[in-house]
């Protein structure tokens, strides 16, 4: 008897087409399934916005810190302060009130003079033209405006500024003609003086921008004013700090 193979019967591939059966249906081939849009993975893009919303905010930061370091060392350098404003005197050389049937009807003339002082000895401050008013009875009675051309102000220069203002015809509420009259007899009138300016300050010979200043003189009367009472102007930078 002849010896048997040994030899594994080898298996057809999938889709075999035997060539000596020309008429043997091919199968095709498996394809995967056809995932809908809500399955199929989303490719993931880059957030260039994100990105540059970053970088410009620690771009602003830093130049925060920058500015907060040069501010530091001017200050230590420097040691800037701001001007003082204090009112010297007050006087009224006209005041007349006028009894009309609608009313009544103000004539008057002030003199105030206002002084203004550099505290610093490293720094001059340059001042725009500044627009004073003045009032009476806690800004209830105006009594004039004047304007004061633009001035500096040297290492430690104190000056004393001039202010004439007056009014003519200005109508007056009920019984504040008799107020007035009865106050500036007993010179316990209280006026109001205010300045509307702008400064800047020099540094070596290097100019800082102008920034809003105004300032407030009141709370004394003009017996107060002759016994020598000068108390400090509020002033207030660019419409948030005040310093008393």
């Amino acid at each position: 008897m002849a010896e048997q193979s040994t030899k594994p019967i080898l298996q057809k591939p999938p889709g075999y087409r035997d060539p000596s059966m020309p008429g043997q249906p091919v199968k095709p081939p498996i394809r995967k399934p056809v995932l809908p849009p809500s399955f199929r993975p989303k490719k993931t893009k880059r957030n260039y916005c994100r990105c540059c919303c970053c970088i410009c905010c620690i771009v602003f930061l830093i130049l925060i810190l920058v500015v907060i370091i040069i501010a530091g060392l001017i200050y230590l350098v420097y040691s800037p302060r701001l001007p003082v404003f204090h009112m010297q005197s007050f006087r009224i050389p006209q005041l007349n009130v006028t009894d009309k049937p609608d009313g009544e009807y103000l004539n008057a003339q002030t003199v105030a003079r206002v002084e203004v002082k550099n505290p610093s000895g490293r720094m001059v401050w340059n001042f725009k033209d500044a627009s004073f008013e003045i009032s009476a009875n806690n800004g209830d009675v105006s009594l004039g405006s004047d304007t004061i051309p633009a001035f500096s102000l040297k290492e430690s220069e104190v000056k004393s500024l001039r202010v004439e203002t007056s009014v003519r015809g200005t109508l007056l509420k009920d019984g504040q003609g008799k107020d007035l009259k009865g106050k500036l007899r007993s010179k316990e009138l209280v006026p109001t003086v205010k300045v509307d300016t702008e400064a800047g300050v020099v540094l070596d010979g290097f100019k800082i921008g102008m920034v809003k200043i105004d300032v407030e003189c009141s709370n004394v009367s003009m017996k107060g004013l002759e016994n020598g009472q000068m108390p400090q102007c509020t002033i207030t930078v660019l419409k948030w700090v005040k310093i008393e």
